[in-house]
């Protein structure tokens, strides 16, 4: 990797704060989606390094912006794009410190494109700048809608985070919007109004303080491009070291606001123990050589590399452990250690992190607890859409139920893990999840890096370690919208099963209980049968084991639904009233 061939030294104090502030906008339909179908011009590039200053303006609820972005031409280059929400005034761009005359570059739609004054050869490594100012998304509801939270403290004092999964990295700054526009390594300046703090992701470089504002300088190397997050309150701060199990140690901090102590002291001592779990049956936690961080927001939460947000309000729960705190964490292993190609694969991320609470619950209190914990993350699941598409997708477009499988990359992700792993025995599903994440099954601290992945490869995963052909199983639960149903009837003494609703042959065993006795019934091509006698009491599935069409599941949905509409027309009802 080739160093900087010139780098600016002006902070987000200098060209930025000469830009004009546009009037906020709703954002444009680039910047609004994250991922999808990446061109050509930015196909064609190495993301080398993000040099990234920000001045954060509280009262004006206002960022002012200085970017240095190193790139590596991968084919010869006339020009090249990334992207930034067109709601931020962009005062000057520049080539290798050199200022462009602005007809060689234009924002109109939220795609900085950039004309190059002269080719850029193949493997030659450029910098780009951009000084821009502005007033940034603000998050209507975040995390589910992405941007700017600007709040308060109970004593009035600023409160800031940013989450921006669903609409992307440019919504704050100059980047390539998509999951694997990750930079090898990106240096983050946040000038905030002393006292203020400004926790982030990586490692902590140091703060310097002049005319009342404080900078804080972080580094992180692979950020996931969404997952770089400012934090600025008046935070303290709980530290410890973490001994890992693999003879490694790593620091473990908490930023929290004055006044939640007793409280933060309490989540603080889960953190080893999710830690511990996650070591035990993933692998090394994978950013040992920055931090293990969390820091609470005025949002729910997000996978914030190294930097998880927590907004939970230290909640109680019957598990014994706070559910939201271990889902963040369990991003750092799928999410931010293993990415996703293509948003079309996020059931890799949300799938396999919502798994993990059941699995911890397991590990913590045993099967009670683990079907639990199962049951209602079966209840949600709709079926509206595949969980693959086959296509590019966009991160919105996924998470839209008009277009993409919603929330079923959480839940039936989830289930499609745990009929897997009965299927396969714990060693095969564990070894294919530590392979996924890490390339190996034998992963060591310092001798792996975040990487990206595929569920077709985890299907070669699979197939390789069980010595089977298991796309039958990904093609009934990842490519097609129904479940497999399965269908029993009884002739006599025997009784007969068949599986349905699968596009090719199922076949999945399926345990009996006949009278208390549960037995396994093989299924090839999908069907099978057992002499049951003349048997009182059958149940199929006793231990539910195997995700499968439920029509109670579905009846419950629509009650449900009925119940909110007839809740939300009250409401309505009542607020014509006034």
């Amino acid at each position: 990797m080739k160093k900087l061939t010139f780098m600016l030294v002006l902070l987000a104090t200098g060209c930025a704060q000469q830009a004009q502030t546009p009037k906020p906008t709703a954002l444009a339909p680039l910047t609004k989606e994250s991922g999808g179908v990446m061109p050509q011009s930015q196909k064609d590039l190495h993301f080398a390094k993000a040099e990234l200053h920000w001045k954060i303006l509280p009262q004006q609820k206002a960022l002012e912006g200085h970017a240095v972005l190193t790139f590596t031409a991968k084919a010869a280059l006339n020009s090249m794009s990334v992207d930034l929400d067109p709601a931020f005034a962009i005062n000057a761009v520049s080539l290798n410190g050199i200022p462009l005359p602005k007809a060689r570059w234009q924002n109109p739609d939220g795609r900085l494109r950039i004309h190059l004054p002269a080719t850029v050869a193949k493997g030659e490594a450029f910098d780009i700048g951009v000084d821009y100012a502005g007033k940034p998304h603000v998050a209507k509801h975040a995390p589910w809608d992405g941007g700017f939270v600007w709040s308060h403290t109970p004593d009035g004092q600023p409160w800031i985070a940013t989450a921006v999964q669903g609409e992307g990295c440019d919504i704050f700054w100059p980047c390539i919007d998509q999951p694997t526009g990750e930079p090898d390594v990106a240096e983050l300046f946040i000038t905030v109004p002393a006292p203020l703090v400004a926790p982030s992701n990586g490692v902590f470089l140091g703060v310097t303080e002049k005319d009342g504002w404080r900078t804080y300088h972080w580094q992180v190397a692979h950020p996931n491009t969404y997952a770089i997050a400012l934090n600025i309150g008046p935070y303290q701060k709980l530290q410890a070291t973490y001994r890992s199990r693999f003879g490694n140690s790593y620091p473990m901090d908490f930023w929290y606001l004055k006044g939640e102590q007793k409280q933060a002291e309490v989540l603080f001592k889960e953190f080893p123990k999710q830690l511990g779990f996650f070591e035990q049956m993933i692998g090394p936690y994978p950013f040992a050589n920055e931090k293990m961080g969390v820091v609470h927001t005025p949002h729910k939460g997000m996978e914030h590399q190294t930097i998880n947000a927590y907004g939970n309000d230290y909640a109680q729960s019957i598990f014994g452990y706070d559910s939201l705190l271990q889902h963040e964490l369990a991003h750092e292993w799928f999410g931010n250690q293993l990415t996703n190609v293509d948003w079309d694969d996020f059931w890799l991320h949300e799938g396999f992190a919502t798994y993990m609470q059941p699995l911890y619950a397991q590990y913590l209190w045993g099967d009670m607890a683990y079907d639990a914990q199962l049951y209602p993350i079966r209840a949600g699941i709709k079926n509206i859409r595949p969980l693959v598409s086959g296509h590019s997708q966009t991160e919105e477009g996924v998470y839209d139920e008009k277009r993409g499988p919603g929330q079923d990359i959480y839940a039936k992700g989830a289930m499609l893990l745990h009929t897997l792993r009965g299927y396969l025995g714990d060693k095969v599903f564990f070894n294919a999840l530590r392979e996924l994440v890490y390339g190996t099954q034998t992963p060591e601290p310092g001798h792996f890096k975040p990487r990206y992945g595929t569920g077709k490869e985890f299907i070669s995963i699979v197939n390789k370690l069980s010595g089977q052909n298991m796309q039958w199983f990904f093609d009934a639960y990842l490519y097609q919208a129904k479940l497999p149903a399965l269908a029993s009837h009884r002739e006599g003494n025997t009784l007969y099963l068949a599986w349905r609703q699968t596009a090719h042959p199922f076949p999945m065993p399926v345990e009996v209980m006949v009278d208390g006795a549960v037995h396994t019934v093989k299924m090839p091509g999908g069907r099978g049968q057992l002499t049951v006698g003349n048997a009182e009491r059958i149940q199929l599935d006793p231990h539910s084991k195997v995700l499968k069409d439920e029509p109670h599941f579905a009846v419950y949905q629509a009650w449900k639904k009925a119940q909110k509409d007839k809740a939300q027309a009250k409401k309505k009802a009542k607020q014509s009233d006034k």
